[in-house]
């Protein structure tokens, strides 16, 4: 691998030997006698035509691919090609963590947290240990949900943090400093801040539903299709679901194919995304609301573990 600066000292008119001199070893380097690609070409009297010889080298200097074509062992064309751009990278990172790490590995993360905190406990007959202590049922509950919320938060919001690094790591670093002191620590905080709100929503719904349901795959599935086309819902319906809060926490919106269907593009994203206060508000209330519920089942739940 060479460097940038090295290959902007190579100029058109360079000889082969002076062009390998200067930049060291190729990635690739393809030697051809005909313009027509690396096999010998024929005339049309169907003869070879060894007359002109070609080569094409790549160069790669951490960013750029570059391309240098030669005719007769001097260099004609030098192109390059930006492969690590900070921005289109940040923009395949905001996709990746709305519709894969938001929509699956939280949810189902939350799911395996937080459903069998009593259900869990319920199937190994252990429950009714916490029951027989001198504590209220819900603090019990809000004990619970807590433990589960801190493990949460510290996987996910950890999770976050480290890809965004990682896209980070990649990149120029003369890039990576510009953006760091405008908008780089602002953006990573916010990544973090919406995975651990996803885990304050999703935890919330998963409790309750271990609680109130003997079944936890049935409302799992109806939870993530209920996020997955939230997009096309009306906008009171939208304000049901915790995706809907926490996609607009990102400070990135992920980019769309203008071509994709417009149901496609519907599903991708809310209508009209709230405002900052209003969806970490809005969160938080449809999450107390949830634990309410919550807290009035554990308080009139009954232990039968021969039905369970």
């Amino acid at each position: 691998m060479t460097t940038q600066a090295l290959m902007e000292s190579v100029h058109e008119g360079d000889s082969e030997d002076e062009v390998l001199k200067k930049a060291g070893t190729t990635v690739n380097d393809f030697v051809w006698n005909d313009h027509r690609g690396p096999r010998r070409g024929k005339r049309i009297d169907g003869r070879e035509n060894p007359e002109r010889r070609y080569r094409r080298m790549t160069f790669f200097d951490g960013t750029r691919r570059w391309d240098l074509d030669f005719e007769e062992t001097i260099l004609q064309n030098k192109r390059s090609n930006l492969l690590v751009n900070i921005d289109e990278d940040r923009g395949i990172f905001a996709l990746m963590f709305q519709h894969f790490y938001l929509r699956l590995a939280i949810f189902f993360g939350c799911l395996g947290i937080f459903i069998n905190l009593f259900r869990g406990e319920m199937l190994d007959k252990t429950l009714h240990f916490w029951f027989l202590g001198a504590i209220q049922r819900e603090v019990l509950l809000v004990g619970k949900y807590l433990a589960g919320l801190i493990a949460a938060v510290t996987i996910f919001t950890s999770g976050a943090v480290l890809s965004y690094g990682a896209m980070l790591w990649a990149q120029d670093p003369a890039e990576v400093a510009r953006f760091w002191t405008g908008q780089g620590s602002a953006h990573m905080f916010w990544y973090a801040a919406s995975a651990a709100l996803a885990c304050v929503g999703y935890g919330s719904v998963f409790l309750a539903s271990g609680l109130l349901l003997k079944n936890p795959i049935v409302p799992a599935i109806i939870i993530l299709i209920w996020e997955g086309v939230n997009g096309v819902l009306p906008a009171v319906l939208q304000k049901l679901s915790v995706l809907y809060y926490v996609q607009a926490l990102a400070p990135v919106e992920p980019p769309t194919d203008p071509t994709a269907p417009l149901l496609i593009r519907m599903l991708t994203s809310p209508a009209e995304p709230p405002a900052v206060v209003v969806a970490v508000a809005g969160l938080l209330a449809v999450t107390a609301v949830v634990l309410w519920v919550s807290a009035r089942a554990v308080r009139r739940l009954e232990i039968n573990y021969g039905v369970e």
